[in-house]
């Protein structure tokens, strides 16, 4: 991956990549472009794009939760074939989390079936680098919800979040 990798609020002008992107990240659930489109519009300040030699490679999306408006859900991470192995999907939750205007958020939530070991790794090491607990419980049941067709979907809920100490430089 290049040198110039850029965090960035995404833009509906992504809506296609982002799509594309998801497309060639199996096993994700692709979403349709339109949805992808909304994300990168309606959600841009709960979202995030990493941008390397100006193509996107990564995206994480994530939306805040009505009921509960200090909780960040994060819906999708993808993670281009360039930029696995190198951190970047942690860098990009903590871009989320430390954007200014996003200091509402308290909590961060997801689901992640049993056996998808890259994605606990991932939450697991943002709540250690937050000094948060990490609970889990079925949200979504294989048999209930998707009447056997998908994996149970295990709630994974961080916090409360503390935020990194940023040192003044020459002090």
């Amino acid at each position: 991956m290049a040198n110039d990798l850029r965090l960035r609020v995404p833009t509906a002008a992504d809506g296609m990549a982002v799509h594309e992107l998801i497309a060639a990240c199996p096993p994700l659930d692709t979403n349709s472009a339109y949805c992808n489109l909304v994300q990168c519009s309606h959600f841009a300040a709960t979202s995030v794009v990493a941008e390397a030699d100006g193509e996107v490679a990564g995206f994480i999306s994530g939306h805040r939760i009505p009921e509960r408006p200090d909780t960040l859900f994060v819906w999708q991470v993808a993670v281009g074939e360039s930029g696995r192995g190198r951190g970047l999907a942690g860098r990009m939750l903590d871009a989320i989390v430390d954007r200014p205007g996003n200091e509402w958020i308290q909590h961060m939530e997801t689901t992640i079936t049993e056996d998808n070991a890259a994605s606990w790794k991932l939450f697991e090491s943002f709540a250690g680098r937050r000094c948060a607990t990490l609970e889990r419980a079925v949200w979504f049941d294989r048999n209930r919800h998707f009447k056997g067709s998908h994996d149970s979907e295990i709630r994974a809920r961080i916090g409360p979040l503390s935020r990194p100490v940023l040192r003044a430089v020459g002090r």
